[in-house]
């Protein structure tokens, strides 16, 4: 899910400047404090917005977002939503209220904004394989079956503790991403290891930490690491596998370096090869390739690049972790197989043969997670259900790097019924990683952070069945 944000913090005036999100699937939900304009920005359009903090209001500008969420705050806001389909080429538009409240150690920051975002559809090429044909009729023929199944199994899965993770997306480190390399505590901050303490004893087992690959390579994405930054991602890494948990690395970056699309599948692996060195000795470590990669110049650079990733990986002697590969259309499981990712990136190959295809599931109307408003109270089972159908057709390993749903009854059933289907299928789910959690989202709609997120106090318990 993605959104747009603007708020004051410090005295400071922070704007945020990210890519445009014309995609297929809309697939995570972010924000970061900034000064100046995004390193993810590709093409921007910007609109003007007035930040409110009494007793002043100073006037900002705010663009078209790589993330886009609605987040409750104190004041008032408006944006206007455009979503688009490729294939019917046509527009609706909508709006939602969103604004954010965003507080940090001592400093509690009210704002309030006014954001437009564009969230259009695109068709991705499909690559002509021999496989490709074979591959679809297999996944069809699968997709009627696993709806069934799914409908069938939800009642008789849950609380069955058949996944083998669940757990927590921790952001703040990839925020600020206008400020490079920023400053620790006003553009971007670190999880606290005091609130995954109290996930981890609710159960949770697995946390996915999204960074900065500027931050942590930073001039060129083949630079040497940056001493400060990465022993600051290692302490947290470190928190978690040490308890026995999985820490998820996470370059959250779209594809994108100092915002231009990677086209370099050796600068790419090279990358890679550096930062898993640093971690080759901690099996708990899992290496995410990189976050929601969407509109690249086609879906062949996609799985190249990916294959960049695990062979990096692998060439750094990290033989024993999990790889996740993420797809294009920002990694949506609906979306998996129209938007050609299954065709893509069904030949990826590992010889450690720990490959795992992470995609992202939203449960409002344009699956961006920016309501808190689902479709249906079955919407969650129905999203995942091509996917489903592509990993057992193709025998491979899936896992929900991010969902979430809104604090109400119909947002409940509908993300109980998607940890069902995920259960009910763990032949070929491993898990699922709730967005999101950080000590910088403090009344966001989806915020799983303890003690009072809104998503921690509705939805903790009832996740922690399932492990």
């Amino acid at each position: 899910m993605r959104f747009s944000k603007t708020f004051l913090a410090a005295g400071f005036t922070a704007s945020v400047f990210a890519a445009p999100i014309p995609d297929e699937d809309i697939g995570e939900c972010y924000w970061e404090p900034e000064t100046t304009s995004s390193a993810l920005a590709v093409v921007a359009t910007s609109t003007s917005a007035s930040l409110l903090l009494s007793p002043s209001s100073l006037s900002v500008s705010t663009t078209l977002a790589t993330k886009s969420a609605s987040i409750i705050s104190s004041a008032n806001s408006t944006s206007t939503t455009l979503s688009a389909s490729s294939a019917s080429t046509s527009i609706a538009t909508s709006s939602s209220s969103t604004s954010l409240v965003a507080t940090s150690a001592s400093t509690s920051i009210a704002a309030s904004l006014a954001a437009t975002k564009l969230v259009s559809s695109s068709s991705v090429a499909t690559p002509s394989t021999s496989s490709a044909a074979a591959t679809t009729a297999a996944t069809t023929s699968a997709t009627t079956s696993a709806v069934a199944s799914s409908s069938s199994s939800a009642a008789s899965a849950s609380s069955s503790g058949a996944l083998e993770w669940l757990g927590v997306n921790e952001s703040g480190a990839e925020f600020g991403t206008g400020n490079i390399p920023g400053v620790l505590g006003t553009d971007y901050t670190w999880p606290l290891t005091s609130s995954i303490q109290t996930l981890m004893d609710k159960g949770m087992n697995i946390f996915r930490i999204p960074f900065l690959m500027e931050r942590l390579a930073q001039g060129t994405i083949t630079a040497s690491l940056d001493a400060t930054y990465l022993a600051d991602l290692k302490t947290i890494v470190s928190y978690i596998t040490a308890a026995g948990g999985h820490a998820v690395i996470d370059p959250h970056n779209y594809g994108r370096y100092s915002g231009s699309v990677i086209t370099s599948t050796s600068d790419f692996q090279t990358f890679w090869q550096n930062v898993a060195t640093e971690f080759k000795s901690d099996s708990n470590v899992v290496f995410d390739c990189n976050n929601e990669f969407h509109d690249m110049p086609s879906n062949t650079l996609v799985a190249s690049l990916n294959q960049a990733c695990i062979d990096g990986v692998r060439a750094a002697g990290a033989t024993t972790q999990y790889v996740f590969v993420e797809g294009t259309s920002y990694t949506g499981a609906w979306t998996w197989v129209s938007s050609g990712n299954g065709d893509a990136m069904v030949g990826l190959t590992d010889p450690s043969d720990k490959i795992v295809y992470e995609m992202h599931q939203y449960l409002d109307s344009d699956g961006s997670g920016t309501s808190d408003t689902c479709v249906s109270s079955t919407i969650g089972s129905e999203r995942i259900a091509a996917a489903t159908a592509w990993l057992k057709a193709n025998n491979k390993k899936g896992i929900l790097g991010e969902f979430a749903g809104g604090a109400n009854s119909v947002c409940e059933t509908a993300v109980t019924g998607l940890v069902d289907a995920l259960t009910a299928a763990s032949d070929v789910w491993m898990g699922a990683m709730w967005w999101g959690g950080g000590p910088w989202w403090a009344d966001y709609i989806f915020s799983m952070e303890p003690p009072s997120g809104t998503g921690y106090t509705a939805y903790v318990d009832t996740l922690a069945k399932y492990i």
